[in-house]
């Protein structure tokens, strides 16, 4: 097993990895973007983009996700979240949630978004 950090302060201290790889599963954290302002959209963007980077680091990619889930604090917002995730998700399709929560760590952090990926997924042909 395999353990990725992205250096967050967070790590130590709550006792979790960014990223953990186990043969060819990978399972991404829970991932926020509050730096990208009070944009629903851009904080789900900027998240994806974090987890993009765990998956290469773990030699996978977008294309190997099979799960998602996005925990929102207003789920009326629905369609910047999707529209952000759609983008990067739109031909991949994995199994998505988007589920509301009372809140997340900080008041500033509007979605938290988990993935599943499994390594080598993207070079098999779908039936």
């Amino acid at each position: 097993m395999r353990r990725i950090s992205s250096g967050a302060q967070w790590e130590p201290v709550i006792g979790y990895s960014r990223a953990v790889v186990a043969g060819p599963l990978i399972e991404v954290s829970g991932t926020t973007a509050p730096e990208a302002g009070d944009d629903a959209y851009a904080q789900t963007k900027a998240a994806i983009e974090k987890i993009h980077a765990a998956l290469a680091e773990a030699g996978a990619s977008l294309d190997d996700v099979v799960r998602t889930r996005m925990f929102v604090t207003d789920i009326s917002r629905w369609q910047e979240y999707g529209r952000a995730h759609g983008e990067a998700f739109g031909s991949i399709r994995p199994a998505a949630s988007m589920i509301e929560v009372k809140g997340l760590i900080e008041p500033t952090m509007l979605v938290e978004i988990e993935a599943t990926a499994y390594r080598g997924l993207s070079a098999s042909p779908i039936p």
